[in-house]
């Protein structure tokens, strides 16, 4: 399985350009990083490969078909934001979060740390740590073919973000899933990661 940017542009409006003429891939199984300066279109290019925003030029493929024609059900590609309580409804419980995509694999919230308690709490009720968990595991329904990790860490503690990361990769393994990290951290890169990119290189120089 392949997952495919080709000749991504993307801009609000009539705003400056965001993105242009991206392309770039990541196979299954692949731990890719990507990395780039503040404000340089990671975040937005994340959102695309997600299907959060369509892109003004170009298109994402999986296996050389146009993403949103790849079959039905949940998206393929899943995204786990930086915030995690920007990512959830703050009027659902934990547990109703989680069953949004299906019921919840009571192996992966072992893996992931989460405790059974956690599932009947509100949002507001847990950690930071706690609450990206949960968002992992949203994120990683059986239907998963590659995570896009955007910062997805970098507000947690660091046995927080060693946990989280030792479960990810681990199950990414299992399953042969492809892995996007997008960080600021060259270290954290270096680590989890088998290749790197950085997303100016991938763009034609104006």
């Amino acid at each position: 399985m392949r997952l495919e940017a080709e000749k991504i542009s993307f801009r609000y409006g009539r705003e400056p350009w965001i993105l242009g003429d991206v392309s770039f891939s990541i196979s299954s199984g692949e731990i890719v990083g990507l990395s780039g300066a503040s404000g340089g279109g990671k975040t937005t290019l994340a959102r695309i490969l997600a299907g959060y925003e369509q892109p003004a030029q170009g298109s994402v493929r999986l296996d050389g078909r146009p993403l949103q024609e790849s079959g039905d059900g949940a998206h393929p590609v899943q995204l786990v934001f930086q915030h995690p309580e920007q990512a959830v409804n703050p009027l659902w419980k934990s547990g109703d979060t989680l069953r949004e995509g299906g019921d919840p694999d009571s192996e992966l919230l072992r893996q992931l740390g989460i405790e059974p308690d956690w599932l009947t709490r509100w949002p507001s009720e847990l950690s930071g740590g706690e609450l990206q968990r949960i968002c992992v595991a949203r994120a990683l329904l059986p239907s998963t073919q590659f995570l896009i990790a955007d910062e997805m860490t970098t507000m947690l503690d660091a046995i927080t973000q060693a946990q989280i990361w030792q479960a990810v990769l681990h199950i990414a393994e299992q399953r042969q899933m492809g892995v996007l990290v997008i960080s600021h951290d060259p270290h954290l890169l270096k680590r989890l990661c088998s290749r790197i990119v950085r997303l100016d290189e991938l763009q034609p120089c104006p």
